[in-house]
């Protein structure tokens, strides 16, 4: 069989095996890459080569040229599981666990390092690959010991539904602590290697290359991946423009790396770091990466390894001795070094002994660790077994544990508080905007829209994209419409700022315009819908006329609404902010009538008060007539009433999280419409924000909308389709 054809089959044999095997683990609460793994197991000399050598020497020949092919694959695995590693870090949770992760993060290395160190100078000369070098090998073995594989925790602890609790993410961000101290003491280990022995000379000069590299990534680098991201995703117009200059940033600074005598391995992941914090499209960018790599990279990497592992290696009683003692030292180490960073980090015995078992689970990260070792030469065959057994069990043991640590454990208010708050967080509809596309002319609606999302972008830093479609005539009218664009969401930023703390709720950055405006002389239904393509997830509209003719949306404005799929906004400016310039926004009426698209125009609504420091009144529309009152008194807990509260409550709950004060308002009797119409005359407010349930393109836009609302409104209105 041609070397192409065998390659072609173990790729299929590597991703149908540790698909099945994945499946299998993840059944019985385990995570998938260890069935991937044993995929590799199963397919490699321990199983499948001892009871049918021909096949397994037919289907995966020791020849280098047909391994290097496997090889080259799972080393580009590597990097791209780096990188999306790197992508999912997230560095708030260390900054809000700082002092327990910080402290079980140090003494949960230190311990188990010094041990697997220790460990390696009192191994025979036999499991040794280099015995003048040993002091390599038994650095390499307390690197694999020491580290904690943040992939497999974080899997895990999501999966048991422990991300939430306080000790969870503790964790979780001890966890990230160890990966990235662990890539680096990886990095800095392989140029040691490289130069045969440490000395001072390649100490010095490994650590000064990893320090300077850190140092300009985090900080101009930083700044460079956010422009190349942003460039590539506004300017190509190819398929999947982004995911490309994502590999080669990837590829990049894993080259730079190489370059400096460290290992790629740090460039992939400091890669990922730096994307993962970019602030346009990270969820966008990690969904399509993560397709590819799940379904081919993993399983490909991790049965290579598996393939690697010979556990005939370790199947007699001496070594079969020593890997159950690696085993036990690695667990050891590591629990008793976690429970003491716990204890020092200030937290409870209970909670200290749920963030040692969760610390223990080694899986994905010791395998790699562990592969890189013998591809450089500081660990054989052997070694690299008992690593992935070692890998193995921990992983496995550490669910039980783990759910055994934490019903130990009570939930405290705080907790209660902040899994209502993660809970909101995914079922919000501003927390999962991520950024915003802006079409406007330069009337009073236009720059009342750029007002609104300035209040809605600037605290939370969110890109904003302006566009003027069918209403560019030359370049004077395009750095116009600009300017009056920024203008207003200056404004909107300075009433941001003014706020305090306490009426502007919490803020993790100060208020920021990050703003694009972009010439379109493409008619109205084209320019949205080129720019939509790049990636956002809320329209706002506002031109003039909002009406046309027969009581519709203007063609114009349905023109330009019908090529977004997303979330629209269409802003009408009425009132005082018809002048020269918005007024302050001071008052909010908010129609509540109980649907999915009303519950996001009130998320909308208070999120617009949170930035200006406005009071909302939450009014509930009956959209049915009311009960007599004899039918309410006998089943009140059908009535009316009662689902006005419960739908008010929802709204309230939603304030409590913006830390806002909302007045509420019952109507029951009445037209709809005559009740909104009457609060808005009788509260001065300046703007209404209401939800609606079909889009602008419908014809039934408009018709589901009393028209005299839309005409006799005396405020400005921001109708949400969400």
């Amino acid at each position: 069989m041609e070397s192409s054809a065998i390659f072609l089959a173990q790729i299929v044999v590597l991703l149908l095996a540790g698909r099945l095997l994945g499946e299998l683990m993840q059944r019985v609460g385990q995570p998938a890459v260890m069935g991937q793994l044993l995929a590799g197991v199963l397919l490699g000399p321990s199983v499948l080569g001892a009871f049918f050598p021909d096949f397994q020497h037919h289907l995966f020949p020791p020849a280098p040229a047909q391994r290097g092919m496997l090889e080259g694959v799972a080393q580009l695995g590597v990097l791209m599981l780096l990188l999306i590693t790197g992508m999912e870090m997230d560095f708030a949770r260390v900054g809000s666990a700082k002092r327990a992760a910080l402290a079980a993060s140090g003494c949960g290395i230190i311990v188990p390092f010094a041990l697997g160190v220790g460990l390696g100078e009192v191994l025979p000369d036999s499991l040794v690959p280099m015995p003048g070098r040993r002091l390599i090998t038994a650095l390499f073995l307390g690197t694999a010991l020491a580290i904690s594989s943040v992939k497999i925790v974080a899997s895990v602890v999501r999966d048991l539904n422990f991300l939430r609790r306080n000790v969870g993410q503790i964790i979780v961000a001890a966890a990230i602590i160890d990966d990235t101290l662990g890539w680096i003491i990886l990095s800095m280990l392989i140029g040691f290697a490289k130069h045969g022995e440490l000395n001072a000379a390649a100490l010095a000069q490994t650590t000064v290359s990893t320090a300077v590299f850190l140092l300009v990534s985090l900080t101009i680098g930083r700044r460079i991946v956010y422009f190349l991201i942003r460039w590539t995703n506004d300017h190509l117009v190819s398929e999947v423009p982004v995911i490309t200059m994502t590999l080669v940033v990837m590829g990049a600074m894993a080259l730079v790396t190489q370059a400096f005598g460290v290992q790629t391995v740090l460039g992939a992941f400091v890669a990922g770091m730096l994307i993962g914090q970019s602030p346009i499209l990270t969820g966008h960018i990690e969904e399509q990466l993560r397709g590819m790599i799940v379904a081919l990279f993993m399983p490909v990497f991790f049965g290579l390894a598996g393939l690697s592992a010979d556990v005939r290696a370790i199947a007699s009683p001496p070594l079969l001795l020593v890997t159950l003692a690696f085993i036990a030292v690695a667990s050891l180490g590591k629990f008793a070094g976690a429970f003491a960073g716990g204890a020092l980090g200030g937290l409870t015995r209970a909670e200290s002994l749920a963030l040692a078992c969760g610390m223990n689970a080694r899986g994905s990260t010791e395998v790699i660790v562990a592969t890189i070792g013998l591809a450089v030469g500081a660990l054989n065959t052997t070694l690299f077994t008992m690593i992935v057994a070692m890998a193995v069990v921990t992983t496995l043991l550490m669910p039980p544990m783990l759910r055994w640590a934490f019903a130990r454990i009570p939930v405290s208010a705080q907790e209660r508080e902040q899994l209502e708050r993660v809970q909101f967080e995914e079922r919000g509809f501003v927390a999962r905007l991520e950024r915003v596309l802006l079409a406007t002319d330069d009337s009073a609606s236009g720059r009342l829209a750029s007002f609104l999302v300035g209040l809605l972008s600037a605290p939370r830093r969110m890109p904003v994209t302006a566009v003027a479609p069918g209403r560019i005539r030359d370049t004077s009218h395009t750095e116009r419409h600009e300017q009056l664009v920024r203008e207003a969401m200056e404004q909107a930023a300075g009433q941001t700022q003014a706020q305090t703390p306490e009426s502007a709720g919490r803020r993790d950055a100060p208020a920021t315009i990050d703003l694009i405006a972009r010439p379109t002389p493409q008619s109205p239904e084209n320019a949205v819908a080129v720019e939509a393509r790049k990636g956002y997830d809320l329209l706002v509209v506002g031109m003039e006329p909002l009406l046309g003719g027969q009581a519709r949306l203007d063609d114009t404005i349905v023109r330009v609404t019908e090529g977004f799929e997303r979330a629209v906004c269409i802003v009408s400016a009425r009132g005082a902010d018809t002048e020269d310039k918005v007024n302050a926004l001071r008052r909010i009426l908010l129609p509540v009538i109980g649907a999915a698209y009303s519950r996001a125009a009130a998320d909308l609504a208070l999120a617009l008060a949170q930035s200006s420091g406005a009071r909302v009144t939450a009014l509930y529309v009956a959209t049915a007539r009311a009960p007599q009152p004899w039918r309410r008194r006998l089943r009140r807990s059908w009535s009316l009433a009662d689902t006005a509260d419960a739908m008010l409550q929802d709204v309230l709950n939603l304030a409590h999280h913006y830390a806002i004060h909302v007045r509420t308002a019952i109507a029951l009797r009445g037209a709809p419409d005559e009740a909104i119409l009457q609060e808005l005359h009788a509260g001065s407010y300046e703007l209404m924000v209401l939800g609606v349930g079909t889009r602008p393109s419908d014809p039934v836009f408009v018709a589901s909308l009393p028209e005299a609302l839309l005409a006799r409104a005396p405020c400005s209105l921001a109708l949400l389709s969400s």
